[in-house]
């Protein structure tokens, strides 16, 4: 027989306003029948005349709680005189403290842990505070990483010490007040995508305060199962919206070395401004960031000499694509920002193929640093807009294979040409056909979750935001890709799935770049002012 759930209440700061928390919870016990417990998180006292007048009726015993209330501690010195001592007691009939932190363990043994008040700049800390010693239940610093965000400052909200202590206990739930907001964050998983072991997820819960004039949420009804009784695959299973593990989300120090965003403050490197000039021989010449260089015609690569200079990551050797390089074939470029470029394909596809590449010298898309992530997405959206405005949606892909200088390749397909379901099953098959099983991964799903640099990988988005995902293990045909999207299924244009067979004279090269630069030219961000 399944384990009956428990049915739990959930409350932000109450502020000594026990007649409208109890009244509502009433409310709702009359209409959903009655809940086991009631928890408060935040402050629980108030600190006006009225408030301790209404606690008096609790305290005497002329009133008594509708449920039994779990209080944590004091959160300011005002109300610390209301807690007798340190430890958990009983304050009144039906209103329990729990303490300052601990570990509470229920009749139907779900257990709950707890802890109280607010990080403190000092260490021995006030009565109400604690230190990371202590590990009191606060907003987690960077819980908002790959989830939704909140209406709150996160520049100055949450605690680093209990993002770590969220990011070892795993909770299912976590429940925090005191920042007078509501916000209920996207459920985040536990465990490493094709890494881990499958793990629950956790759901962060910020209550604001009873009767708050706005009428911000300030309770939360949930049934929960405790852990021990559930079957294994019921525990792990992951609902459609999960994201990554917000605690997870890591910046890198002067050194290189990984830390965590919630800890520290990411130290910006000024960039500079790189301007690329395309001449007017060649016709729609490239304007950076709002501004426009004139050239002598030969398509120099050229940096404002008022700006520093960007140290982007340069190769040991030569490369066909670091912005920097002889190598590069200049003409082929539509746009250029901070830290990426766009260029039309060599030997493209569709005359519209285009690639997105990094200035510097990464490999694959695991290795980039945030600020390169960033622009690049910005360039994925603008082509996005670009393909929709030609009727056409947009297949990405990236393969991290016998390539030493990353290459997203966009590539748009006729909207009147097939759905998105086709191509997907397009690649799904041809993968098949080939001894390849390509996994479908979680749209909030981090790349760099799954795949460690170094690890050679195929990978594929839709324009649904679907992806993709084969880790190649031996062999891989590097024009897998370009084969799918030009099968008989989708552009029908098989004989163009090797680029080299599709080259072009540096004349039409550079008529269609000319062309492509002033089509694109309404949806480049770097042409803003």
């Amino acid at each position: 027989m399944a384990e009956k759930p428990v049915k739990v209440l959930a409350c932000g700061d109450v502020e000594g306003r026990l007649n409208a928390l109890f009244n509502r919870v009433q409310a709702i016990q009359k209409k959903a029948g009655q809940f086991d417990l009631l928890l408060c998180v935040g402050e629980f006292f108030g600190t006006t005349p009225e408030a301790e007048a209404e606690w008096q009726q609790y305290k005497t015993g002329a009133k008594k709680a509708p449920i039994h209330t779990y209080i944590l501690g004091a959160a300011s010195q005002e109300t610390v005189r209301s807690f007798p001592s340190a430890e958990g007691c009983e304050l009144a009939d039906n209103i329990t403290y729990l303490g300052r932190r601990g570990v509470f363990t229920g009749v139907s043994g779900l257990q709950i842990a707890y802890v109280s008040g607010r990080e403190a700049l000092q260490d021995p800390p006030p009565a109400h505070c604690f230190t990371s010693k202590h590990l009191s239940a606060l907003w987690p610093r960077g819980v908002w990483h790959y989830g939704n965000a909140p209406e709150v400052n996160t520049k100055c909200c949450g605690s680093g010490s209990v993002a770590n202590l969220a990011d070892h206990l795993k909770p299912r739930y976590h429940f925090a007040a005191l920042e007078g907001a509501h916000y209920e964050r996207l459920p985040y998983r536990n465990h490493v995508v094709l890494q881990e072991n499958a793990q629950h997820v956790s759901r962060f819960i910020a209550l604001a305060s009873v009767n708050n004039p706005a009428k911000k949420k300030y309770l939360y009804a949930f049934n929960i199962v405790p852990m021990k009784a559930l079957e294994a695959s019921e525990l792990v299973k992951q609902p459609q919206d999960v994201t990554e593990n917000p605690y997870r989300f890591c910046s890198k120090d002067k050194t290189g070395k990984q830390r965590p965003s919630f800890n520290t403050t990411e130290e910006e490197e000024p960039a500079g401004q790189f301007f690329f000039d395309l001449s007017k021989k060649q016709g729609g010449g490239f304007r950076g960031r709002g501004r426009k260089r004139e050239g002598d015609g030969r398509g120099d690569f050229q940096r404002d000499e008022n700006k520093q200079p960007r140290r982007h990551p340069q190769p040991t050797g030569p490369c066909w694509f670091c912005l920097a390089s002889p190598q590069v074939e200049k003409h082929l470029v539509i746009s250029i920002g901070t830290h990426c470029y766009v260029a039309l394909a060599k030997g493209s596809l569709t005359p519209l193929h285009m690639l997105i590449l990094p200035i510097g010298h990464y490999q694959s898309v695991v290795e980039l640093s945030s600020e390169v992530v960033e622009e690049m997405e910005r360039y994925r959206e603008a082509l996005k807009s670009f393909y929709k405005s030609k009727g056409a949606r947009c297949v990405l892909f990236e393969r991290n294979y016998k390539s030493q200088h990353l290459q997203l390749q966009v590539v748009p397909v006729p909207l009147d040409r097939c759905t998105t379901e086709d191509i997907k099953e397009a690649f799904m098959v041809q993968a098949q056909e080939q001894q390849m099983e390509l996994m479908e991964i979680p749209q909030h799903t981090d790349l760099k979750q799954i795949a460690p640099p170094g690890v050679p990988y195929f990978y594929v988005e839709l324009d649904s935001g679907e992806k993709l995902y084969y880790r190649i293990q031996k062999h891989f045909p590097l024009q897998f890709g370009r084969e799918v999207l030009a099968s008989e299924a989708l552009l029908n244009i098989p004989t163009r799935a090797d680029w080299r067979e599709c080259k072009q004279t540096r004349e039409e090269e550079e008529e269609s770049c000319k062309q492509l630069r002033d089509d694109f030219q309404p949806y480049d961000f770097n042409m803003e002012d």
